[in-house]
């Protein structure tokens, strides 16, 4: 092949070297559902630990080609140790996944398949130095490119309480945020992660601290999100990876909360709908017609099984659909 790279108890922050293992998340079902084949594109938009790219990688052979985009510098290193393994023709595109996909439509790349699989990989989450996990007491960082200038401690502790409760809320889906967001103002400055969590813990009534799953999550993401503009990414990526998509061209994604399942149902769900006339209409008068074929009439979730061998797959989702 050919490469080329363009209180829980709390842990203190230790540099944790990528696994060599990696557990990519419903990798058969989303390459049943794209179904690549030999010689075709590829874009694979979330590198990450290049589990769903080699599974794809092993589809499109050595006439095919791969696309991988990551924003993350240790997706590059990553892809430098497994391109070699890799049964096709591979490049890198290190960036923003909605920045690269522009770029390489304006290229002119028009791939078979593009495929997301979105939120924080498991790489991220276990560099504890990274600020990524509540389970580890580290700087407020969560960049997913360290080069951004916007970090977790900015949001935290200079963003006004009624704009972080507002993060809270609306990329967290938050009910306490409003009582977080003011004890967080209260403690400030915050110097750490676990810090963050303890303010949580303290805003949040007994039965939400020692209930299901950990208090602090809910922040933790609202505020990733926030720093990584991640929403606002996905918004923008997905219209021009399907833009840029053939006739029988395939798009999935695999999204792991509500807020990003929601957007690419949506955003599925609107491609293959056809005529929006009002039914009492005897004539279709807006000549509108369906330009997607759903491969998931519902988001196809991991098995029992899978779950049990990688517990972090719990929450996905898998939708997808083909443009006719």
């Amino acid at each position: 092949m050919i490469a080329t790279a363009t209180s829980p108890r709390v842990t203190p922050a230790t540099l944790i070297p990528m696994s060599a293992e990696h557990q990519p998340v419903l990798v058969d079902e989303l390459v049943d559902l794209l179904d690549p084949s030999p010689g075709e594109t590829v874009v694979d938009c979330t590198f990450g630990g290049g589990g769903h790219a080699r599974a794809v990688a092993a589809r499109i052979g050595a006439t095919g080609t791969l696309v991988c985009i990551d924003r993350d510098p240790v997706a590059a290193d990553r892809f430098a140790e497994v391109a070699p393994e890799l049964e096709c023709e591979a490049r890198f595109v290190r960036g923003e996944f909605a920045d690269v996909l522009e770029d390489l439509a304006d290229g002119g790349l028009e791939p078979d398949c593009v495929y997301f699989d979105l939120g924080i990989s498991s790489f991220q989450i276990d560099v504890a130095e990274r600020g990524f996990s509540y389970s580890y007491d580290a700087p407020l960082d969560m960049r997913m490119d360290p080069a951004d200038r916007l970090t977790a401690a900015e949001v935290v502790n200079e963003w006004p309480q009624s704009r972080l409760a507002e993060v809270l809320r609306d990329f967290g889906e938050e009910r306490h945020s409003r009582s977080i967001a003011r004890e967080i103002a209260a403690r400030r400055p915050l110097g750490s992660t676990c810090e963050l969590v303890e303010a949580v813990r303290a805003a949040v009534p007994p039965a939400y601290r020692f209930g299901r799953g950990h208090p602090a999550k809910r922040t933790f993401q609202a505020i990733r999100i926030a720093v990584n503009g991640e929403l606002d990414s996905l918004d923008r990526a997905l219209p021009t990876a399907w833009g840029a998509l053939p006739i029988g061209g395939r798009l999935a994604a695999i999204s792991f909360h509500s807020l990003e399942d929601r957007r690419v149902k949506r955003f599925l769900a609107d491609r293959a709908k056809g005529c929006i006339c009002p039914p009492d209409l005897p004539v279709c008068g807006c000549g509108r017609e369906p330009e997607a074929e759903l491969l998931t009439r519902k988001a196809i979730a991991p098995t029992p099984g899978e779950v049990e061998a990688n517990p972090r797959s719990k929450s996905a989702h898998l939708r997808a659909a083909k443009r006719i």
